[in-house]
């Protein structure tokens, strides 16, 4: 009995110390865990840039000097693009503001009712001109969400009139007038809300600006034709992917949470749809049988709603085809005025294979910046000291810092350059020299 209990005594101090131990190394799995989760060991850089070496380029560059200095996200949590793009989706901005605006009915050829808001300026342009800011939102977005009002309220503070694009079908109080909703690269509508402003602001000069979705379709618009091109200082866009036929192989993979994101994305489409079930799928409507419907109802990824759907809408014979003629990719290198192109390098939902396509161009293009930030998620680029974020983000400083900076350009570059700055760089280095 004595041996046996000296036996028991022996073994229980050791107990706790074991106890210690397997907190401590839980402990450590977790912090180990953290730190890989939210990137807490990624340093903080200033945009890596692509350009050209031209007289309009390094203004732009000295005159935004945030586009070249070191982006610095909220320190807990800012290097994750998981959490950025979280964050972005979830809340859109912290403290967002309440823009005041006029929503503008515009018909439609195919009797679909575009729509946008409008909103004036509530401070004189440090260029002393008039210029509007033309805004197409993202995938289902209108002007009523956070960061277009965010957007909006920084811009007018700085004197420029905005006209927000509300995406056909996008909006849950406005009902379609015709059995067509937005597609990926539609720009029917944008181009309408750009023609209604030009027409009632003849003096008005244009900022175009689009982000994610609406990237794309501002930079197929301004590819498509020479003369959408008019009266167009500048056009920035912000986390767009540029191809969707090679953006559709990256969207159904794991790495980085991609079809999980797609599923989201796409469940977001079925409501949206679903919403105008009666105006697309009703008696009026040609182009959508009972099957389609169905296959809606069943559908788990965008490619599928896109493939079932949205293509039919302009009588494309196949996904390829609609992904095709719907990117940007092919009509962006006719865009001949200042382009600023900027992505994330964390961006959940734009693989970085995709990138080449706009580094290839501003390699090419003596007009084009290609700005690749470290961090910043999608559409997230938030900034703060440690855990709260500010409300107005890098990216609202970025495109209203380029759009200031084009504009100082515009009323003070050389008497050789005309408004086509760029396609004159040349000349007037030559006559310089």
């Amino acid at each position: 009995m004595n041996t046996h209990d000296s036996e028991v005594y022996t073994v229980a101090p050791e107990m706790p110390a074991m106890f210690d131990g397997m907190k401590l190394a839980a402990v450590a799995t977790v912090l180990y865990v953290i730190v890989r989760c939210l990137n807490l060991k990624s340093p903080t850089a200033p945009p890596d840039l692509t350009y050209q070496d031209t007289t309009l380029n390094h203004f732009l560059l000295k005159s935004c000097p945030v586009l070249t200095k070191e982006y610095i996200p909220p320190l807990l949590w800012g290097k994750s693009g998981h959490l950025q793009t979280a964050l972005y989706g979830k809340l859109g901005r912290v403290s967002s503001p309440h823009p005041f605006g006029l929503r503008k009915y515009l018909p439609m050829q195919d009797g679909a009712t575009a729509t946008f808001d409008l909103f004036e300026p509530l401070a004189d342009h440090q260029s002393g001109e008039d210029v509007t800011m033309v805004i197409c939102p993202g995938i289902g977005n209108h002007s009523e969400k956070h960061y277009i009002r965010t957007f909006v309220d920084h811009s007018q503070k700085q004197g420029y009139r905005c006209a927000v694009l509300n995406h056909l079908g996008a909006l849950p109080n406005i009902e379609l007038t015709s059995p067509r909703m937005f597609t990926y690269g539609c720009t029917w509508e944008f181009a309408a809300m750009v023609g209604f402003i030009k027409k009632t602001y003849p003096q008005t000069k244009l900022i175009v600006v689009g982000f994610s979705l609406g990237g794309n379709i501002v930079c197929k618009f301004l590819g498509e034709n020479r003369t959408n091109q008019e009266r167009v200082l500048c056009c920035v866009s912000v986390c767009q992917g540029y191809s969707a036929l090679r953006a559709q192989e990256t969207f159904l993979q794991w790495d980085q949470c991609r079809r999980f994101y797609n599923f989201l994305m796409a469940d977001n489409m079925k409501k949206i749809i679903l919403s105008h079930r009666s105006v697309l799928f009703g008696v009026g409507s040609t182009k959508m049988v009972d099957a389609d419907l169905s296959r809606l109802y069943t559908a788990t990824s965008l490619m599928q709603i896109d493939d079932n759907i949205m293509r039919k809408f302009h009588g494309h014979n196949s996904l390829k085809e609609y992904y095709e003629k719907e990117s940007c990719v092919h009509y962006i290198h006719n865009i001949n005025v200042p382009l600023l192109l900027v992505n994330s390098a964390d961006d959940p939902l734009v693989h970085n294979t995709l990138l080449t396509i706009p580094r290839t161009l501003a390699e090419k293009k003596e007009n084009v910046i290609f700005a690749l930030t470290l961090h910043g998620g999608h559409l997230g680029f938030f900034e703060g000291a440690v855990l709260f974020p500010q409300p107005l983000t890098w990216m609202d400083k970025v495109i209203v810092g380029y759009a200031n900076a084009m504009c100082q350009w515009e009323k003070q570059k050389p008497p050789c350059q005309s408004q086509g700055a760029h396609s004159t760089e040349t000349k007037c280095q030559d006559s310089k020299s």
